[in-house]
């Protein structure tokens, strides 16, 4: 996959994420963008570590999925660093 497909699908994956997961976690559409494609790597990561596929054709469903639940896991672990350095 190209790098132009992988910030779209990590952009689009994002914005998944974020509308799934209530709450507040800025950033708008960077945000969205960088949290899609940590994402995107994070569940590629997990995806051949469990599934034995990755985030590898833009069009695959299982890319799809996987970088939706990586943004989801990325949009969780911030929420706890963000609430913890709020809090000092």
């Amino acid at each position: 996959m190209g790098i132009l497909a992988f910030l779209l699908l990590g952009l689009i994956a994002g914005a998944i994420a974020k509308a799934i997961l209530p709450g507040r976690q800025g950033g708008g559409w960077i945000g969205a963008l960088i949290c899609g494609a940590l994402g995107a790597v994070v569940g590629g990561w997990i995806g051949g570590a469990v599934f034995g596929t990755g985030v590898s054709e833009f069009w695959s469903l299982s890319s799809w999925l996987l970088a939706i639940l990586g943004a989801l896991i990325v949009l969780v672990v911030w929420g706890f660093i963000s609430r913890a350095i709020s809090r000092k």
